[in-house]
């Protein structure tokens, strides 16, 4: 098994953070923006965040090398959709129950899961390239 220097730990570690917060601000502003309707009853915003979700996902997948990255995506964005989809004791909630709120969700949901399934599993960090084990 390959040793990493704490710099190199610290340096992923905070690449793998930046990925959270990257999914919490996906959560937030896909939260608050995906009922946006054209017409009466076409929930564009709601279908456009899918595609949204997936490419960064699997981005930060591929960016990093790692499934890790792209779960790490994943669960800052579920974190605060699931949050938002609860309902409040006021009765308010920001992600409805409706067309919109439904394939914000589910399809958010299934789009991240396939990021992270077509996310590659080994080859270690684009962060991390040059910063092999030490030569002998």
């Amino acid at each position: 098994m390959e040793q990493r220097s704490h710099a190199e730990s610290a340096l992923a570690g905070a690449a793998y953070g930046m990925l959270v917060v990257l999914g919490v601000v996906l959560g937030v502003v896909g939260g608050f923006t995906h009922a946006w309707y054209i017409g009466a009853s076409f929930p564009a915003a709601a279908i456009g965040w899918v595609p949204v979700l997936f490419g960064l996902c699997l981005l930060a997948g591929k960016m990093m090398r790692s499934k890790l990255g792209a779960s790490a995506v994943a669960i800052g964005w579920l974190l605060v959709s699931m949050v938002f989809s609860l309902k409040r004791a006021a009765g308010d909630l920001v992600i409805a129950g409706d067309v919109a709120g439904f394939v914000y969700l589910y399809g958010g949901l299934v789009a991240v899961v396939i990021a992270v399934l077509l996310a590659p599993s080994s080859g270690g960090s684009w962060l991390m390239r040059g910063f092999g084990p030490p030569a002998r």
